[in-house]
Parts: structure tokens; C-alpha cells; sequence
């Protein structure tokens, strides 16, 4: 009957992510919980720390017998153009923080706070995961998540589409396109080159070669490539996360043939038909902001848009971090970008996008 008396408080340390144990021990972890993402996975934390030149802090808060209790995955992000800040997690769209015992989400977040402060990092962001306190800034209404069930075969996700958007798939299935997944070094420089054509055409820095290359190499047989090609030409392509059973489209983008062929469709129909066959049975189409074209596109796949929930806390009379391009303040940028020559974007556009996290 003293058991309580006698239990020992919850321990928080940095993990060691270069000691293999301790990264198989994590992820085994985060694999159990059911609010768990991939962005909670120490591979993940690697491969953008890697791939942008970011340096990762990841949180533990351990029992007294050493069990986990919680994990917070912080990216210190540093950037001339957008400043400092502690993200989690870096360069995802989750990863909040993550406990199955209640005395750790506290524990977590003030770590975090005392971390930033140490760091010279005069904000935190913390994209998802349970409630850190009533210091922390609640935003449930700039972003909208899309995830629905991957139906039985083509035919039904065929009908699972709304009218209007099944007539563009059928449309696009009457193309001569070609669909090859794998992740090759051809394929990763196929989707480099779309990918990053896609994001300039919309105003935007493209992300370091390396990161792609570093995401496709820590998640191994986890991730791939899929690219939809038209007479020999990469025209859409995008980088896919496979994760207890759910597909995450993450980087993914068309070249300017790719409207007329209708290869995004083409693109996202046939990553539903491969994701089946690797046996997942949810799509997660990712964020998008409330009210924009993206978010409308993905309801118009049948996808029912459910609000984001981040948290923030800055210091006192510091402005919160803005890295949004639908920022009204980055509208000239934008349209400046989207007129740049391709070679000087994917040039340019690394140095800046390494600093977003």
C-alpha cells in the first residue's frame, strides 16, 4: 500500500540517436502508441537534422525503472532570413508531444521551454501532440488535416471519389502514362526535378537534394518514390512515408505538362492502388491552410478536412516565427519566385528552405 509513496519521479534526458539500441528502443515505443506519426520516429528526427544541417534534440521522459514515459522530438532550427526557433517536429507536419503517462507532458514541455531559452531560440513550436499547459498559444484553425480509408480495389475507389473528381481520374487513366515506384538514384533525381519545378511554379524554395535523399535512407523499405511519366518525361512525382498501415504522400508536385495530362490525378490514384498492395488501408493526404486550393482539392477526393491543433510559446515581446508563403507579407516574394529561372531557384532555393523547418 505504499507503493505510491515509494514510486520515483519521471527522468528527462536527450536521447543518444547515434546509439542504435536507443533509436530501435524509441521507435518500438512510438510504434505502440496510437497517437504516435512518423515525425515521432528518431529516423525522422536523423534525416532532417542531416539533410537540412539542423541539429536535433530529442526528449525522453523515462520511469524509474527506466520504461518510457514520453518523447518530444525538437529540431533547433537557425535561419539568417527566419530566425531561431525549437520545432516539433522539424520539417513535418506532427509531432507534439507524445506520453502515455500524464505527469510527462508537463514535464516535456517545460524541458522544452528551459531548452529554447538555453539556446537563444525565442520561440517553440510544437505541431501536434497532447496539450503542453496554459503558457502555450492554441492554434486549431489555420490547418486542416485529410485522411480517409483506402477503399477495396480500383473500382470502389473509383465510386469513393466524387463525381466531378472521378470524371478527371478517368480522364487521366485515358493517357499514355507511365507509373514506376522504387528509390533509386534515378528515381530520387526524377522527383528532385519534379518536385522542384512544382515549387517554384508556386512560389517557393525547394528543400536540399539531401533531405529527400536522407528521409528515403533512414526509412529504408518505409518510403519510396512514385513518378508519372508521359513519353519518357518525369511529369509528377511524389515521395511517400508507409507507417502502421497508412500511406503519407508527403513531397509531391507536377511539372507544367503535368495539368493537361492530368497526371496528378493519374499520380495520387495510382499511390492509392500501391499503398493497397503494400497492404496499408488509410491515406493520409496531409495539411492543408483553411480555404485555400489545396484544401479544396483534396475534398473534391472525397477527403473531410479535420482542424490541426499546434501550439506555440514565444518570449515575452518576441514576435512569433512566420515561414507561411501565404503570408500576405511574402506576396511579392512569391510572385518574384514563381518568374525565377529554374536553375537559379534550385540554387537559391536550398539555402533559404533548410532554414524553414
Amino acid at each position: 500500500m505504499n507503493a505510491p509513496l515509494l514510486a520515483k519521479p519521471l527522468t528527462l534526458r536527450t536521447a543518444d540517436l547515434g546509439d542504435a539500441l536507443e533509436r530501435a528502443r524509441i521507435g518500438a515505443w512510438v510504434h505502440e502508441q496510437a497517437d504516435g506519426t512518423p515525425f515521432h520516429l528518431p529516423a525522422w528526427s536523423i534525416a532532417t537534422a542531416r539533410g537540412c544541417g539542423q541539429r536535433s534534440h530529442y526528449l525522453l521522459a523515462e520511469r524509474g525503472n527506466g520504461e518510457i514515459a514520453g518523447v518530444l522530438p525538437l529540431t533547433e532550427i537557425r535561419s539568417p532570413l527566419f530566425g531561431k526557433a525549437l520545432v516539433s517536429a522539424g520539417f513535418g507536419v506532427g509531432g507534439g508531444v507524445l506520453a502515455e503517462h500524464p505527469g510527462a507532458v508537463g514535464q516535456l514541455a517545460d524541458a522544452t521551454w528551459a531548452l529554447a531559452q538555453k539556446l537563444g531560440c525565442p520561440g517553440v513550436e510544437l505541431r501536434g501532440g497532447l496539450n503542453p499547459g496554459a503558457d502555450w498559444t492554441v492554434d486549431d484553425t489555420t490547418y486542416l488535416g485529410f485522411v480517409r480509408p483506402i477503399a477495396a480495389d480500383d473500382d470502389a475507389e473509383l465510386l469513393a471519389i466524387p463525381r466531378k473528381q472521378r470524371a478527371e481520374v478517368r480522364r487521366a487513366l485515358g493517357f499514355d502514362l507511365e507509373i514506376t515506384t522504387g528509390a533509386s538514384a534515378a528515381e530520387r533525381a526524377a522527383h528532385y526535378a519534379v518536385y522542384a519545378e512544382s515549387v517554384r511554379n508556386l512560389g517557393t524554395p525547394v528543400f536540399p537534394r539531401a533531405l529527400f535523399a536522407q528521409v528515403l535512407r533512414e526509412f529504408d523499405a518505409a518510403a519510396d518514390v512514385l513518378t508519372v511519366r508521359h513519353q519518357g518525361q518525369a511529369v509528377a512525382s511524389v515521395l511517400s512515408l508507409y507507417w502502421k498501415g497508412v500511406v503519407y504522400p508527403y513531397w509531391g508536385g507536377g511539372t507544367g505538362e503535368a495539368r493537361a495530362l492530368r497526371a496528378n490525378d493519374a499520380m495520387y490514384f495510382a499511390l492509392m492502388r500501391h499503398a493497397r498492395a503494400r497492404g496499408c488501408t488509410r491515406f493520409d493526404f496531409g495539411r492543408s491552410k483553411t480555404g485555400t486550393g489545396a484544401a479544396a482539392f483534396k475534398k473534391n477526393w472525397g477527403f473531410e478536412g479535420a482542424p490541426l491543433t499546434y501550439f506555440s510559446r514565444s518570449a515575452e515581446g518576441a514576435e512569433k516565427r512566420s515561414v507561411n508563403p501565404l503570408d500576405p507579407k511574402y506576396s511579392r516574394k512569391v510572385e518574384a519566385w514563381k518568374r525565377m529561372p529554374l536553375w537559379l531557384a534550385n540554387r537559391l532555393g536550398p539555402w533559404i528552405a533548410r532554414g524553414l523547418g
